[in-house]
């Protein structure tokens, strides 16, 4: 869903309510470990800059829900957690939203907020 929402906050007001939960809590957990950086909508989803670079995004989209992960160290990093995902080149997607894997995002926003690296 790409929204036309100005702030987070509006975008998940917009989200269907079975997805609501989730998102704000992705959105928690971005706000939580990656200190320094900018809330942002961007592409018309909610997404966390540092530098003025964007690293992080989410998303609900027609079939699932999306985390974008543009730092491809990171990926590589976490390769072996990754592997069973359903991962695209930067979009981690999960089909419904209890199989979000809230430990596995904590784990890349840590790693991702410890230094800054290339986006691709």
């Amino acid at each position: 869903m790409q929204s036309e929402a100005s702030e987070v906050e509006g975008y998940l007001t917009e989200v269907p309510q079975e997805r609501r939960v989730v998102l704000a809590r992705l959105r928690q957990l971005c706000r939580e470990e990656l200190a320094g950086f900018d809330e942002v909508m961007a592409y018309g989803m909610p997404a966390y800059e540092r530098d003025g670079a964007c690293e992080i995004a989410f998303a609900s989209q027609k079939q699932y829900i999306s985390f974008y992960l543009m730092r491809s160290d990171v990926r590589e990093a976490f390769a072996e957690r990754l592997a069973g995902q359903d991962m695209g080149k930067g979009c981690l997607r999960f089909r419904k939203p209890e199989s979000v894997d809230l430990d596995l995002v904590r784990d890349l926003l840590k790693a991702t907020a410890a230094r800054p690296g290339a986006i691709c």
